[in-house]
């Protein structure tokens, strides 16, 4: 059985699809940009601070799980230019326990949502 997770605190889908599905104890989470939540506006002063964003509202998408990114246990990061990857990287340590770290791949893509720089989304388990 599946259970829909969505929040107010993380960008409302812009399609036919939800936030994340939890399946057991796994969460899927769909992929998320670095739209403010709040204000429905994308985040893109620079790749540092959109990709905060974008973990932030993955952040607000596994609290609604009732989890951390302690229990994530995969990413997908799609970036539109590999020469962002140490910027997005650091970040995105700072959101991790390097011993803990889950499971990763960063693709470089053509193009994202809303031509955005970068969007990752995750695997979690309780």
């Amino acid at each position: 059985m599946k259970k829909i997770i969505n929040t107010s605190k993380a960008p409302a889908p812009i399609g036919p699809y939800n936030q994340a599905v939890l399946s057991g104890n796994t969460l899927y989470t769909s992929g998320q940009i670095a739209l403010n939540p709040e204000t429905g506006e994308l985040v893109l002063d620079d790749i540092q601070t959109e990709t905060k964003q974008v973990l932030e509202n993955m952040k607000a998408v596994l609290e609604e799980a009732e989890m951390t990114f302690e229990n994530v246990v995969k990413t997908s990061i799609f970036i539109s230019d590999m020469n962002n990857f140490a910027a997005i990287n650091e970040v995105y340590a700072s959101y991790f326990n390097e011993e803990s770290a889950p499971a990763r791949e960063t693709v470089e893509v053509a193009n994202l949502p809303k031509f955005v720089n970068v969007e990752i989304s995750m695997i979690a388990i309780k």
